[in-house]
């Protein structure tokens, strides 16, 4: 086998909310990957809102689960069950010697999500997380001005990852996880967080539910996460109007404050962000720009091209075991599973 030839990859589940879009990315990467085959998960019990549209997989080949994982030359495998199915599938995974990409969040228990993590770190399995920012330009841009300090030191941050799609049968899926929309939705700009500023001191949950829901449906949240010297509101609601477009993130600083939104978007239109310094840089002078990302056409490309070069060896994972850890404690903490403090 020739390190350049298409990776084998087979995909476990359709019922995860991203599963149709990566495979649809899946099959534009005919020179990266092969696909040999897909797992049918849609008896599954547990709570689920996607899997309905089998278009994305027309003409692959339907496999079961066990075929799968002993397919011969299978080199990966895209986890996308629904959140409840997705770390034990993802075991089962690393009990094969396989490497993966797991959607997002890890899942309600700790405890079960750091066992993952440690087979995967035994075996020195590449494990990739589905947290789709990370390779987002502009979060990546502000991930580098952070550290490189053109903010100087920061003391806000303001993240909403709102939206108003799925009607009731969203509010019914989300009913079943008491961390609600911040668990499902908050983990991603949580992933972001952590990667900037580290795990917080202290995280406060404030789970409400929105609109004409069970009182159990937690479909409007908000997270404080507590620095030394920063503090941190991460919000989402399912019911905001046009709350998909309205997503923001806002980083402030002593020396500068950079503001995004929408955080990504796909419409043939460029992504820009906005960026105010204090004082001039390599890049930048002092005052206000618009900085141009340019125009971004698949959500999850990138990552995958990431998992490509992680499975042959050609990179070591910038998302490490260690932060995927700390990111699941916080995310857990802000859905009110655990408490951090």
């Amino acid at each position: 086998m020739n390190s350049r030839d298409p990776i084998k990859i087979g995909q476990i589940g359709v019922c995860h909310e991203h599963a149709g879009a990566k495979m649809t990315t899946l099959r534009r990467m005919p020179e990266v990957f092969e696909i040999v085959g897909v797992v049918d998960d849609r008896q599954t019990q547990s709570a689920r809102f996607a899997g309905g549209d089998l278009t994305p997989y027309e003409g692959l080949r339907w496999m079961s689960e066990g075929e799968l994982l002993n397919t011969p030359g299978l080199r990966a495998v895209m986890v996308e069950t629904p959140n409840a199915d997705l770390v034990p599938t993802a075991l089962r995974c690393a009990e094969h010697d396989l490497p993966m990409h797991m959607d997002k969040p890890g899942g309600e228990d700790l405890a079960l999500f750091r066992r993952l993590l440690a087979e995967c770190r035994k075996r020195r399995l590449p494990f990739q997380m589905g947290y789709m920012f990370r390779n987002n330009p502009a979060m990546q841009v502000c991930l580098q001005a952070v550290r490189d300090g053109w903010l100087g030191d920061i003391f806000e941050v303001q993240g909403t990852m709102s939206h108003n799609y799925g009607g009731p049968a969203y509010q019914t899926c989300l009913g079943n996880f008491s961390g609600g929309i911040m668990f499902n939705l908050g983990c991603h700009l949580i992933d972001f967080i952590v990667a900037m500023l580290g795990k917080p001191d202290k995280v406060t949950p404030y789970l409400k539910s929105a609109g004409h829901v069970a009182g159990h449906v937690k479909n409007n949240c908000l997270a404080v996460l507590e620095y030394p010297r920063a503090t941190v509101t991460l919000r989402a609601c399912s019911l905001e109007v046009d709350g998909l477009a309205r997503r923001r993130l806002k980083i402030c600083g002593t020396k500068g404050t950079f503001e995004l939104c929408p955080l990504e978007r796909f419409d043939g239109q460029p992504l820009t962000m906005s960026l105010t310094v204090l004082e001039g840089n390599e890049t930048y002078a002092a005052g206000d720009h618009t900085i141009d990302l340019g125009v971004k056409t698949d959500r999850y490309k990138d990552q995958l091209l990431e998992l490509a070069k992680l499975v042959r060896g050609e990179m070591e994972n910038p998302w490490t075991y260690v932060h995927d850890d700390q990111v699941q404690e916080v995310v857990l903490a802000a859905a009110g599973y655990i408490k951090l403090a």
